[in-house]
Parts: C-alpha cells; sequence; structure tokens
C-alpha cells in the first residue's frame, strides 16, 4: 500500500511570502476561493467543460491518455484578453519530450472564456504575481487536461520532472475519479530539498515560481474499471508567449 502525503496548505494571506521563502504554495479549495473573491459553486459551473475535451495527437510515448484544450490571453489590471489562437510552443531545453514543434490544440470553449469566474481567476492570479515581480501584463496560456487509464496508466507529465520556461505556474486539480498515484512532486532547481504530496480536493491549487522549482506528477492506476484526473494549468509569462521572443 502507498503511502498518500496530505496537501501543505498555506493561508490564503501567506501565499507570496510562502512563494519568496520556497518557490511554491498551496491552497484550499477555499484559499482559491478568497483569492479570487469567487465563491466555489461559481468555479464549479466551469467543471463540466472537462467532459468535452479532445485528444491530444501529439503524445510522443505513443499513448492516449491525454485529451485537452488550450487558449492565449493577456492578462493586465484592467482586462483578460483573449487572443487569437495560436499554437503552443516549448523548447527542448523545457521539454525534451515535445519541444521544438508547434502543437495546434482545440480552444477553450467559448462559454467558459465568457464565465466571470474565469476572468476573475485569471486577473486574481496576475495581480499576485505583479507583486512579486513589476509585471504590469502577463502573457498567460491555459490549458485544460484530462489523463485517464485507457491504456491502462495515465501520465500527467510525460515528459518527466521539468520547468515550463515562464515566470509563475498554477496547476490547479480540477477532480480525481476512480484512480490512485497522481502524486504531486515539488523539488529546488538549484538544491536538494523537494515535497511530495496528493491534490485531492477539487479546486485545490498548486503555485511554482518556475525559475526556482522542477515539478511532476507521478502516473495514475485505476482502482476499478477506466478513471481519470482533471487539471487546469495556467502559465504566466512576461514580455512575450513563448516562441516570439
Amino acid at each position: 500500500m502507498v503511502a498518500v502525503f496530505s496537501a501543505p496548505f498555506t493561508p490564503a494571506d501567506a501565499v507570496l511570502p510562502a512563494l519568496r521563502e520556497r518557490g511554491y504554495a498551496v491552497l484550499s479549495p477555499d484559499g482559491v476561493s478568497t483569492l479570487c473573491d469567487q465563491p466555489l459553486a461559481a468555479l464549479d459551473a466551469l467543471t463540466p467543460s472537462w467532459n468535452d475535451l479532445v485528444p491530444d495527437n501529439y503524445l510522443r510515448d505513443g499513448g492516449n491518455y491525454r485529451r485537452r484544450r488550450h487558449s492565449c490571453f493577456v492578462v493586465d489590471a484592467a482586462a483578460v484578453e483573449r487572443v487569437p489562437h495560436r499554437a503552443h510552443w516549448q523548447s527542448q531545453e523545457y521539454n525534451a519530450l515535445h519541444g521544438g514543434m508547434h502543437r495546434w490544440f482545440e480552444p477553450i470553449s467559448g462559454a467558459v472564456v465568457a464565465h466571470p469566474a474565469w476572468t476573475h481567476l485569471l486577473r486574481a492570479l496576475g495581480e499576485k504575481f505583479s507583486t512579486m515581480r513589476d509585471v504590469p501584463r502577463w502573457y498567460v496560456e491555459a490549458h485544460q487536461f484530462r489523463i485517464d487509464t485507457s491504456d491502462g496508466i495515465g501520465r500527467p507529465t510525460p515528459e518527466g520532472a521539468h520547468r515550463d520556461g515562464v515566470d509563475f505556474v498554477a496547476v490547479f486539480l480540477i477532480g480525481r475519479h476512480g484512480i490512485k498515484g497522481g502524486e504531486t512532486r515539488v523539488f529546488e532547481a538549484a538544491g536538494p530539498n523537494g515535497q511530495r504530496f496528493t491534490l485531492t480536493e477539487p479546486w485545490s491549487l498548486l503555485l511554482l515560481d518556475d525559475a526556482r522549482v522542477i515539478h511532476e506528477s507521478t502516473p495514475i492506476q485505476p482502482l476499478q474499471g477506466e478513471g481519470h484526473r482533471d487539471t487546469l494549468v495556467l502559465t504566466y509569462r512576461a514580455g512575450a508567449f513563448q516562441g516570439e521572443d
């Protein structure tokens, strides 16, 4: 039997000190609600859209376990603006498995993007990150993921422990259904220390200073029949989207 370590939740008012001190912070669902000034019921209204994701046809390990949608935004204090649909691109320095190619995914639905909770969420995180760094405008990529066990095993991070090549990363757990595994691991990028835990509560959140830490999630396996794990990943980058500078 594999031990499951509880998530080390940080109070909402201590998020910035935690990010400054150790490069990451973990928020409970209530903490996320406080952070974005939205009730959990409003965030839950976004959840059904994870049932409408489409297969990721770019997996180089030959798997069929990932479904996703992807859209890009420019976020500042005044507005959250969706930009024309564009490919997701990372260098091989940050993604040895899938880096160096333009990956075109289906966009996030208009209903999700138009929901007030979506706008509040993206803007609230941008405001927090601008407090950390004097950046007035963020280039944000949003990824809806579903990792399933249709192959017998599903890999949330097939590229392994990695950085994303951005400034900050937000990983929300949306739900876990009929699975074991999916443990989150965060390591110092330039040191020996790390922590492992499992996000289990919908809308719990891992925030990462991408320059300071490396992260991964372990594979998932079904408990009985087929299961899946849903996440929302938001990356915030100063200056430009990856591949534009």
